[in-house]
């Protein structure tokens, strides 16, 4: 059913890893670690971190673009890293991610009940994902077994161009028959997915502990202490403001006052603002 009031919200556009699975966003990092491990080329964690929510070309990419991996890989081969050497890793690493990433299925705690009352409201439910399409064979299965399956799915290379750019949320646009982007939530851990719902006209909401901004698995966060966490939450919370989030939660399980509260923004015929 066609949702076209311009002052009520039609849908929430959710990413995937860090935000319904896959807590801390830990099934890419010791894929790209190993994988330019590989070429002999040493990049750490943090590093590895640092492109997370791009599609995984323009991730190597921009990894490759580092002065530390430029000048290892230029003392390696003898030449300085190129288009040709993304597409040769992007090659290797996407059956190397596929491998683990049955091993980062689990949801975030309260993800399906959150996905569930979102839909009992009456919205739809979108997503898109820096994931490619053979390694979402593996992981949507695994959800959907689970009780998660979205509306639709746009991955990291269905279209020209992925994020920070709006071509996947303009597809989900298309998918659920959205007309108005200003009645469309996006829920993403990442700040180059908040920057794909701000540049594609909706409202963004970060997920500060549950993401790639805070980088831990569900039991290290735990494991800290109080004051440990309120520092782990003040960074990433920052860093998804910086990108421009309207809203920043712990994680997707505190969503619904959020939309309540973005729901009375658009009643009152407020727009988000824009990138």
């Amino acid at each position: 059913m066609p949702t076209h009031a311009p002052d009520t919200l039609s849908a929430v556009v959710f990413d995937w890893a860090g935000t319904i699975v896959d807590f801390g966003s830990c099934a890419p990092m010791g894929a790209f670690v190993k994988l330019f491990a590989q070429y002999g080329v040493r990049i750490t964690i943090d590093q590895a971190r640092g492109p997370m929510g791009m599609a995984k070309w323009d991730h190597i990419h921009a990894l490759g673009q580092l002065a530390d991996v430029r000048s290892q890989w230029l003392a390696l081969h003898g030449r300085e890293f190129c288009n040709a050497d993304v597409d040769a890793l992007y090659e290797v690493f996407t059956p190397m991610n596929a491998a683990v990433v049955a091993d980062f299925a689990d949801f975030v705690p309260g993800a399906v009940e959150t996905v569930n009352a979102v839909r009992a409201l009456g919205l739809k439910i979108g997503s898109t994902t820096g994931y490619n399409r053979p390694i979402m064979d593996i992981l949507a299965p695994l959800a959907a077994a689970g009780g998660y399956v979205p509306d639709n799915m746009v991955c990291a290379g269905d279209l020209a161009s992925g994020r920070p750019g709006p071509a996947m949320m303009w597809q989900c646009f298309a998918d659920l028959d959205i007309w108005h982007p200003h009645t469309v939530v996006k829920v993403d851990d990442t700040g180059v997915g908040i920057e794909e719902g701000l540049n594609a006209g909706t409202w963004t909401v970060g997920l500060a502990v549950s993401g790639n901004a805070a980088g831990l698995p569900l039991a290290a966060w735990q494991a800290l202490p109080a004051a440990a966490q309120a520092e782990v939450r003040s960074a990433a919370g920052a860093t998804l403001r910086a990108a421009g989030a309207h809203y920043v939660i712990d994680t997707v399980a505190d969503l619904l006052p959020v939309l309540d509260a973005i729901g009375q923004r658009v009643k009152a015929g407020e727009r988000p603002r824009p990138a």
